[in-house]
């Protein structure tokens, strides 16, 4: 696509140190009105970095910010929502202990007086009914009582909502990340209806099939640095992998072909509370078990039930037979220790190997956290820097290698993956079939239907209980989706 001939949004040459660590160097960055751009490339790239200084969050260590053909000198957030740019960013910003009207209210200071309340709930409720019919989400509900998913449908409906001020540009990082793929397709309808509107949007996924898609120009982002940009039409998911800087392999035909493992003891026999027909998922040593399904189904509730009963053999009619570790998805609430370095937070999983007398080693410590630094491949330049200060996705690897470095012998992994970029999604994908050939057990909830090839067996979860139960052969997608939709088990 050429250039847009009104350009709403200009970064010219912008520059971000921190420290002595160079997030951007030099990036030039252009979005025109009514254009969806996606925006790629692998964790640490400098995607989060730059569209934080979009949005005011962060200040450039060098360059120019120019909006509407007028360069900005004291930008800031306030500035960025004065001028129409809003955001949705990976890690979200709602505030837990408000209802959804009340987070609405603080986006729109003009929601005041009496019967503000009815108004926010009017606004953000006509907006989810817009992007996510059925949403099932009530203007009081409390932030923190709703799922991730619905915590994201909300942060995505606000960012949407027009009072008083303008709406130009919507930055939406990883924006499905937590949605099922019913969800996800509502919204990047929206996404095209507000860019054939006039609108502006850019699109950041690891997704690559929904920036093929969706996006009309395509930016590449490596090193800091702008890679590649072209029309969306110029890429084909092997063209943009590779201008990512990094070879895709698939393993499915090696996956689906290998001859079935025999099964070795049980680990997992867990039944969902709401199943009513004696249907238990049933997890031997050795084995990647999937649970699919649309999202807020059961899956992540099954998870935390066998975690629960983890040393407590029949409990809930769950029985667990063996050391027991959580990967979790929503890592900000669930995941990581935000005050805490990345070697503490790799090390809090396993004290007991760590411990030299009474107390532990900090030499133990920091041989474990180095050696999954190498072998997961987390990219900062030192271990002992706070956890926040990697991006997300290496946020991430922190977590697994937390759990793949202590003694568990049953891996849990409640939709692991969102906001991780493709290359490290195949290295973790590796992992965990070299962990499941040595003998570990992996639960897996994913919302990624790619992601169920490396399953040996899957398990679909409708209204609370298995409706379908899908060995690696019989698998396809079509039988994961018309099972999502079931009502009786097959």
């Amino acid at each position: 696509m050429a250039e847009a001939p009104e350009a709403v949004v200009n970064l010219v040459g912008v520059e971000k140190h921190f420290g002595a660590v160079r997030a951007l160097a030099g990036v030039d960055f252009a979005i025109g009105k009514g254009e969806c751009i996606g925006l790629v490339g692998h964790n640490g790239a400098g995607k989060s970095t730059l569209m934080h200084i979009l949005a005011g969050t962060l200040q450039p260590t060098a360059g120019r910010i120019v909006i509407g053909g007028r360069q900005e000198e004291a930008y800031s957030v306030a500035r960025a929502k004065m001028l129409g740019v809003r955001c949705v960013f990976q890690e979200l910003s709602l505030c837990p202990n408000l209802n959804v009207a009340e987070n609405t209210r603080v986006n729109h200071q003009s929601l005041r007086g009496i019967g503000w309340r009815k108004r926010a709930a009017a606004l953000i409720g006509a907006k989810l009914d817009e992007i996510f019919p059925d949403h099932g989400i009530d203007a009081d509900d409390i932030v923190s009582d709703l799922s991730l998913g619905k915590r994201q449908m909300v942060e995505v409906a606000r960012a949407f909502t027009v009072t008083d001020e303008p709406l130009e540009v919507v930055i939406l990082d990883e924006p499905t990340s937590s949605l099922d793929a019913e969800t996800a397709g509502q919204l990047l309808a929206f996404v095209r209806r507000f860019v054939e509107s006039g609108g502006s949007v850019i699109l950041i996924s690891h997704l690559l099939g929904e920036i093929l898609d969706n996006a009309d120009r395509i930016v590449v982002m490596r090193d800091g640095k702008v890679a590649a940009g072209n029309a969306a039409s110029a890429f084909d998911r092997t063209k943009l992998v590779a201008a990512m800087g990094g070879a895709e392999t698939h393993h499915k035909a090696q996956h689906r072909d290998s001859e079935a493992r025999k099964e070795g003891p049980v680990r997992v026999r867990a039944r969902p509370r709401q199943q009513t027909d004696g249907t238990e998922l049933v997890a031997h040593e050795g084995q990647v078990i999937g649970l699919a399904g649309l999202a807020g189904h059961g899956q992540t509730d099954l998870l935390l039930s066998v975690f629960g009963a983890a040393g407590s053999r029949g409990k809930q009619g769950v029985e667990v037979n063996g050391p027991i570790a959580l990967v979790a998805g929503d890592r900000q609430t669930d995941g990581i220790f935000q005050q805490w370095s990345i070697s503490l937070n790799i090390g809090i999983r396993s004290l007991k190997r760590l411990r030299q007398g009474v107390l532990i080693s900090s030499r133990r410590e920091a041989e474990l956290a180095e050696e999954w630094r190498k072998r997961i491949g987390i990219r900062t330049p030192d271990m002992n820097n706070n956890i926040l200060s990697l991006s997300g996705g290496n946020q991430q690897k922190a977590l697994f290698a937390r759990a793949l470095g202590s003694d568990a012998e049953i891996i849990l992994m409640d939709d692991p993956m969102r906001g991780v970029d493709i290359g490290t999604k195949l290295e973790v994908y590796d992992l965990i079939r070299q962990e499941a050939a040595a003998g570990r057990t992996f639960l897996w909830y994913t919302t990624e239907t790619d992601e169920l090839d490396h399953c040996d067996r899957v398990y679909v979860f409708r209204g609370g209980r298995i409706v379908a139960k899908l060995n690696r052969g019989e698998l396809t997608e079509e039988k994961v989706i018309h099972s999502s939709f079931s009502e009786t088990a097959q």
